[in-house]
């Protein structure tokens, strides 16, 4: 979400969507003995960098994003009557799956169930039937989803959202009580169900504990008791990654939108999310798509202050991912083609980003800094090293002009050598940092 669509919001979602841009949940949650994930069980997730986040569900139908709901005042039974025409005729999970792989994108994350209550798999707990085997569809997306993601090799994430709108509860938990049970019982089920029966899932993304679109998620605690709700999912998938939106505090941080990522580099783990087609998260009839230089600034952006990328799409009603979507992220994969070694399996640094200006990734011998367009100089100049250079070359392997000494390092920059919308720059050190 642009910066300048979030100044046009009002209400629930503007609380939502600035909560998330100024605060990273993983600092908010309760705490939970034994629970997070050793730096050693999280490393294969801060390695792949680069994910796909698809948003998926009946809202797809009115294609005006998924607060439709909400925002539009549905009635539950009327909205519920949505299932009745989601039989998407084009859905072919094996599809989505080879567009994030020609994006360069190593994990993927679907909307198992979002706020509206709709589950895409055959759920038992879901309360009223509610779910894409028991109504028209007549399929479990997420079965077929999953066992694409795995036939490849593709890590595979799975979202779900505590709180369901149909539930009175949900908004007034207190005047509720027996019906905020019900809720719980149903959240508790349904995140079983999916922990249980789907194979081996890497990514739980939880997503709107906070209860009556006021507060945080850990504010909410009191009812859900996310601690307990994710013990027994490490009963079942016990290296699973799992976002802090449930009100624990999760195995990282989250940060919502497509505004710029700024500042120093972050020393936990954390993950920018972000739609390739702005206007919302669910499909919609109004597109601005983010080009491929936006995106890529964002990956390096991202990656060179510690963080992975979860870009968002969002299929149609019939389950086909625009064709123009499915282009820009082939756009995206050709510069990961070129230029992925600078991104995947590296760490942030050594130098902290200068915003606009550049930022840094390392691996083993080898530094990476990605030049934006903000530095207009031809010269780069960089923080001094505790290693010697022995080359510097633009990645395509042309050798380029430095000078290093205990104060800096120089690197000469010709304009026939710049490249939108990063010029990618190598430097070879004597020894690792």
């Amino acid at each position: 979400m642009s910066e300048t669509q979030t100044e046009k919001m009002t209400g629930d979602e503007l609380a939502s969507k600035l909560k998330n841009n100024v605060v990273f949940r993983r600092r908010e949650g309760v705490k939970g003995d034994g629970l997070r994930l050793s730096a050693e069980d999280m490393a294969w997730w801060t390695d792949v960098k680069f994910g796909m986040f698809i948003h998926w569900g009946l809202y797809a139908i009115p294609a005006d994003g998924e607060w439709y709901m909400h925002f539009a005042k549905v009635p539950v039974e009327q909205y519920a009557k949505y299932a009745d025409e989601f039989i998407p005729k084009h859905f072919d999970a094996k599809e989505w799956v080879q567009a994030a792989q020609n994006a360069g994108m190593r994990y993927m994350v679907l909307t198992a169930r979002h706020h509206d209550g709709f589950a895409l798999w055959d759920s038992p707990s879901t309360y009223n039937n509610f779910c894409s085997t028991k109504t028209s569809a007549k399929r479990d997306f997420v079965a077929e989803y999953t066992q694409a993601c795995h036939e490849v090799g593709m890590r595979t994430g799975l979202y779900f959202s505590p709180m369901d709108w149909r539930f009175p509860a949900y908004f007034k938990p207190q005047e509720f009580p027996e019906n905020a049970q019900l809720m719980k019982q149903q959240c508790y089920g349904q995140v079983e169900e999916l922990m249980r029966h789907y194979g081996k899932i890497d990514v739980l993304w939880y997503d709107g504990a906070w209860l009556a679109h006021e507060g945080s998620d850990a504010d909410a605690a009191w009812l859900w008791e996310p601690v307990k709700l994710n013990t027994m999912v490490r009963k079942y998938q016990p290296k699973v990654v799992i976002s802090p939106r449930s009100g624990w505090e999760g195995d990282f941080g989250t940060d919502e939108g497509g505004h710029a990522a700024a500042g120093p580099i972050i020393d936990w783990p954390w993950e920018k999310c972000l739609n390739l087609n702005s206007p919302s998260w669910g499909f919609n009839n109004e597109q601005q798509v983010m080009t491929r230089d936006e995106i890529v600034r964002m990956l390096v952006n991202v990656v060179g202050r510690g963080g992975n990328v979860l870009l968002n799409v969002g299929p149609d009603r019939e389950g086909r991912i625009p064709p123009h979507h499915v282009e820009r992220l082939r756009e995206v994969g050709a510069w990961l083609d070129r230029f992925g070694k600078s991104i995947y399996g590296t760490k942030a640094g050594p130098f902290q980003p200068v915003d606009n200006q550049y930022c840094a990734t390392h691996r083993d011998r080898t530094v990476y800094v990605h030049v934006l367009d903000g530095l207009k100089s031809a010269t780069l100049v960089l923080p001094a090293l505790n290693a010697k250079v022995v080359a510097c070359t633009l990645m395509s392997g042309d050798a380029l002009r430095f000078a290093q000494s205990e104060k800096q390092l120089e690197v000469t920059l010709q304009p026939d050598q710049r490249q939108t919308p990063c010029t990618v720059v190598e430097l070879t050190l004597e020894h690792s940092l």
